[in-house]
């Protein structure tokens, strides 16, 4: 999905002139433009090339568990455009596929996490990354964020984290402690 910065741009001035807001005003002159802008970095996650992403790494690597803790992400929910934020924990234990770099799953978690999304895909995404990609013996995503839709709007609950978890492989009959 690519943005069309322009297009976003007017809807932006449009969106201000609903609001009874000058968008010719020195103060929103240039709001539309960085609006665009910051648009199309929030939703570059569309461009992202997974598998590119989770090349395995040559050589011969001992085959022990990988697993990342607390990697922020912020994303947007695609039922209100509001964002929601927390943090993922992410692993694997190598099988066909492999090892990959760590940062690597860093780029898969901002990848998915900058789209348009709702966390509870946003979780199967990575952890169907994980197994097509890599093969392991064992995968494991958890996230858990807090989603200003429901915090700042509706209930207006905020401080309420959100989790969810999906195990794979071995993994599913006992899960390390990271994942509980």
């Amino acid at each position: 999905m690519g943005i069309d910065e322009a297009r976003a741009a007017k809807a932006v001035q449009e969106l201000l002139a609903s609001f009874g807001a000058d968008p010719a005003s020195p103060e929103l002159r240039d709001t539309p433009h960085r609006v665009a802008e910051y648009w199309a970095e929030r939703l570059d996650g569309y461009g992202v090339d997974i598998p590119a992403e989770l090349q395995a790494l040559p050589g011969d690597l001992a085959p022990c568990p990988v697993i990342l803790e607390r990697v922020p992400f912020v994303s947007t929910c695609e039922h209100h455009l509001a964002p929601f934020s927390g943090f993922a924990t992410i692993g694997y234990l190598p099988g066909a596929g492999g090892t990959v770099g760590l940062s690597k799953l860093v780029r898969v978690v901002r990848a998915f996490a900058n789209r348009l999304q709702v966390q509870e895909r946003m979780t199967r995404q990575i952890f169907e990354a994980l197994e097509i990609h890599l093969r392991p013996q064992a995968w494991a995503v958890k996230l858990v964020a807090e989603h200003t839709c429901m915090s700042h709007r509706g209930v207006k609950t905020p401080g309420v984290p959100v989790s969810t978890v999906l195990l794979g492989g071995i993994w599913k009959e006992k899960a390390p402690e990271a994942f509980r």
